[in-house]
């Protein structure tokens, strides 16, 4: 199994970007999906995830301004990050919760390889 993130960058504080990463291989079902960030000297937390149900989770620090959503069909989900600010510079991580085509189907957890999201002042 393979996550693919994309759509990091650089941006303008107040301006906006899409992040995309799409779950590949070995599926059967994927329980939850989410994003994470970890900026330099700080540990890894919580973005946002989002069950298969559609139930989403979001941190406090991004409510109202981030958006998860996923498409079930295709595997993939996406954080739209909106009214950015300088203090959501990191690299983000896509992160699933897998059930597998084989036994043991898990669930597993997976990472994805991060993109980087800078936000200028």
């Amino acid at each position: 199994v393979q996550l693919q993130a994309s759509g990091g960058g650089l941006v303008q504080a107040g301006g906006s970007l899409r992040l995309s990463c799409a779950a590949s291989g070995s599926i059967l079902n994927i329980n939850s999906m989410g994003w994470y960030r970890q900026a330099p000297g700080k540990q890894r937390e919580l973005v946002a995830t989002i069950l298969s149900g559609g139930n989403t989770n979001y941190a406090d620090s991004v409510k109202g301004r981030f958006t998860i959503s996923r498409d079930n069909a295709e595997n993939t989900v996406y954080l739209q990050m909106n009214s950015l600010k300088p203090d959501d510079t990191a690299v983000y991580y896509c992160n699933a919760v897998i059930l597998l085509h084989r036994l043991p189907p898990g669930p597993y957890p997976y990472w994805g390889q991060g993109t980087q999201v800078t936000v200028s002042s």
